[in-house]
This record gives structure tokens, C-alpha cells and sequence, in this order.
């Protein structure tokens, strides 16, 4: 086979496993990431607004500096919001965000993609880190984040995956499993269970002596990233301590880490380039990991049976939230991108179980998902949907109350697509 024809058949790969989500990263171990990009770029068909990064892109200034001026040698408007906004200390970053969303939005009506190259050129400080991950939620529907670099950004990938806002493209593969290359399956060390309130096991036995929920949090906190600054992990334990205090708590909590894992004989969390990481020598198994994987196993099936047997697997993995009874900003956060992932699953195997004409078991489970998230009105629609279409319109009446209560106390509007299924199920 030719180059041109890998090329294509990368590129329609691309296309088809990004068709769905906002965030693609080309992986560093491809083979065919300048060739691919080359192509993109020389398609005219394509809104591709590129910048490469630099060497002094490491902060909000510096970065949105360069890009709005590379963005405005096509689009002269463009930057407007942003600079009215102004990036001076101390960074106001949700109006930043905002204004930014605004500048996307008014640069094309048609689909478009960022694709931001050589992102490993700039050693990105937190408050830039922080505000290119919330993008992902304020970008227009229409646009795409592309990431091309040598090496894994420090996104939370596993928890954007679940979510379905990102995928990892390793030429034309579609990567499903071991997100990190951390990942081991024989002759596991640690098996690490972050589904329930957190627990960490050896071979024989749980883990304790952690002196702390601490120290346990810290390695959930490694795991879930594939590396790490200090002042990213002092800002997420200790945001109320000077820079000082939480540098000496956070040598504390390492060194009680290390000492609950001793018996290991290494170190679990390792400082390599400014950064940590998780011990590549140790031998760790992570259920978020085997999670994930689930979920993307559902989305790939190309048959009904091969869907409801993912999507199941990842319904019997999820037997709590993750990190239970932990209220830590981040763990919250990351709650909420795993049990976007279950809530799909629900309602993965509810659509197959309509397939099947099995109607009360399918009404459960988009039950079992509206409970999960009360405030997604989608899920109440297909509840109330199914209670109309089993003859059982009281139920749906009462389920719309019910709803309507509950976004009431958390100042939610009813959404025009609720009020017309309601009004329509209730005059037929």
C-alpha cells in the first residue's frame, strides 16, 4: 500500500471516530501525525485555524497573544472580546472563557477545528492548562480542539473519554484501552478501585497505614492524569494554604504514600522533568481504566449484542460513584464525568432493550438514569415517552411534577422541548 493511500485511510479514520467529539488528540507514538496534518491543512474543504505553539507560550498572556494574531491574519475581527476582557493579573478566567467562546463563534458559520501543533514546545503553566481544558465546555458546538505533540498532554483524559468530549488517535486506530501505557493486566502490584469510596490493594491484602485519606487521594489524583505539577496538586489539596505551607503538606503526603506502599520497594510517585507521574516500574491495575474501556467498546459495537454486553459490563463495574463520600472540588468533578459515562451506558442498553420490544425493562433503566441526573431534561423526555407509549399517562404526569419540582429548587428552567412532550402526551 502507498503513502497516499495509508494517508487517506488515516484520514478517513479521523473523520469518522471524531465525527462525534471535541477534543482529538493525535497520539505521539503515531507514525503519520505531519504527514496527516499536512493533508488536513492542505484541504480547502476543511476551517482549520492552525497554531503551533513556541517556547514562550507558557502562560494565558503569551498563548492568546500568538493565537489570536495568527487567527486574525484571516479573520482581522478576531480577538476582539478576549482583548476587551483583558488578561491582567489576577485572571478573571470564566469572563475569559466567555469571550473567547464569543471570538469562536463569530469566526465561521460553518464547522471549524483549533489545531494546535507542537503543544509540548511550551512548558504550560496551571492557569493556562486550566483554561484550555475548560474550552472544551464553552467552544461552540460546531468547533473542534485538535492537540498534536511528542507526548501526552496533562489533560484528565480518562474522565473526558468517559464523558465522550475526547478520543486518542493513534494514526487510524481509535485508542480504547490503557490511556497512560500504564495499564498492567498480569502480575499486578496495586490493583487501585476508585469506584466506592477508594480503595488500594495489593496481592494479599488492603493497603492501610495511610495515616490520612490524604495520601490515598494523592495517588487517585497521579492516576487520573498522566503526569502532574506540584502546584497543580497543592492547588487541589491545599487551596487555602500559601504557597510555602502547602509545599511542606505536600512532602508529607508524598512521603506518607511512599510509606504506606513501602513494601513495593519503590517509590510510587516519581519527579521526573518538573513533573509527577505514577512509577512506571509498578505494576498497577486501575478499574477507571477497565471502565472506560467499556464504554468505548459500547460505542464502537457494530451489533446490538456486542452494544448491550459492553454497555452491561460497564453498568456492573459502576456499582457506586466514584470516590464516594469525598466532597474535594476535583473528586466532584470527576464524579460527574464518570457518571456521565454510566448514565450512557443506562441508556445504551435501554435503547437495545427497546429493540427488543422489552419496553418496562428499557422504562427502568432510563429511570435508573434520570435519577442519576435529575436536571437532564432528555432523560425525563424518554421517561415520560415511555410511560405515554405503555397506556400509563397519569405516571408521565406525575413524573413531569415531579421533575418540575426538582429543577425549581435548582433554579432550572423547563426547556421547550419538556413543556411541548408534556403538553402534546397530555392532550392525546
Amino acid at each position: 500500500m502507498g503513502l497516499a493511500q495509508i494517508i487517506e485511510g488515516i484520514t478517513q479514520a479521523f473523520d469518522h471516530y471524531s465525527a462525534n467529539a471535541r477534543v482529538i488528540l493525535l497520539h505521539h507514538s503515531s507514525r503519520y501525525r505531519a504527514v496527516l496534518l499536512s493533508h488536513l491543512l492542505s484541504d480547502e474543504r476543511r476551517n482549520i485555524f492552525y497554531y503551533a505553539l513556541n517556547s514562550e507560550d507558557t502562560d494565558i498572556r503569551s498563548f492568546l497573544s500568538g493565537f489570536i494574531h495568527e487567527v486574525a491574519e484571516r479573520v482581522p475581527s478576531f480577538g476582539a472580546n478576549v482583548n476587551h476582557v483583558g488578561f491582567e493579573e489576577p485572571v478573571n478566567l470564566d469572563a475569559l472563557l466567555e469571550a473567547l467562546a464569543e471570538d469562536l463563534n463569530l469566526l465561521t458559520d460553518e464547522p471549524f477545528m483549533i489545531l494546535l501543533d507542537e503543544f509540548d514546545r511550551a512548558d504550560i503553566n496551571d492557569e493556562l492548562q486550566q483554561l484550555l481544558e475548560r474550552l472544551v465546555d464553552y467552544m461552540p458546538e460546531r468547533c473542534k480542539l485538535v492537540l498534536n505533540g511528542r507526548n501526552l498532554p496533562r489533560f484528565p483524559w480518562l474522565a473526558m473519554i468517559a464523558r465522550g468530549k475526547a478520543i486518542m488517535l493513534r494514526d487510524a486506530e481509535l485508542i480504547t484501552s490503557d490511556f497512560y501505557g500504564m495499564q498492567s493486566h498480569e502480575d499486578v502490584q496495586v490493583y487501585v478501585k476508585g469506584l466506592g469510596p477508594g480503595l488500594v490493594l495489593t496481592k494479599t491484602d488492603e493497603v492501610g497505614g495511610w495515616e490520612g485519606h490524604l495520601p490515598r487521594l494523592l495517588l487517585f489524583f497521579a492516576l487520573e492524569r498522566p503526569f502532574v505539577t506540584r502546584s497543580e496538586i497543592c492547588q487541589a489539596f491545599w487551596p487555602d494554604l500559601n504557597s510555602d505551607q502547602a509545599v511542606n503538606v505536600f512532602h508529607v503526603t508524598k512521603r506518607r504514600l511512599h510509606k504506606a506502599l513501602e513494601s513495593l520497594g519503590m517509590d510510587v510517585l516519581v519527579h521526573d522533568g518538573g513533573y509527577y507521574h505514577v512509577n512506571p516500574k509498578l505494576r498497577v491495575h486501575y478499574d477507571m481504566v477497565d471502565f472506560v474501556t467499556a464504554l468505548m467498546h459500547g460505542r464502537l459495537a457494530e451489533t446490538a449484542q456486542a452494544r448491550l454486553q459492553a454497555y452491561q459490563r460497564a453498568i456492573e463495574m459502576y456499582q457506586r460513584p466514584y470516590l464516594q463520600g469525598h466532597t474535594e472540588a476535583w473528586i466532584v468533578a470527576r464524579r460527574q464525568d464518570y457518571q456521565a459515562g454510566f448514565i450512557e451506558a443506562l441508556c445504551g442498553v435501554a435503547e437495545v432493550r427497546l429493540q427488543e420490544e422489552r419496553y418496562e425493562n428499557a422504562l427502568a433503566l432510563f429511570q435508573r438514569a434520570a435519577e442519576e441526573n435529575p436536571l437532564r431534561q432528555d432523560l425525563h423526555r424518554r421517561v415520560m415517552s415511555l410511560f405515554a407509549d405503555l397506556g400509563r399517562r397519569s405516571e408521565a404526569a406525575s413524573h413531569y411534577n415531579i421533575m418540575r419540582s426538582v429543577l425549581e429548587k435548582h433554579e432550572v428552567e423547563i426547556e421547550p422541548e419538556t413543556e411541548q412532550l408534556y403538553a402534546q402526551l397530555m392532550s392525546s
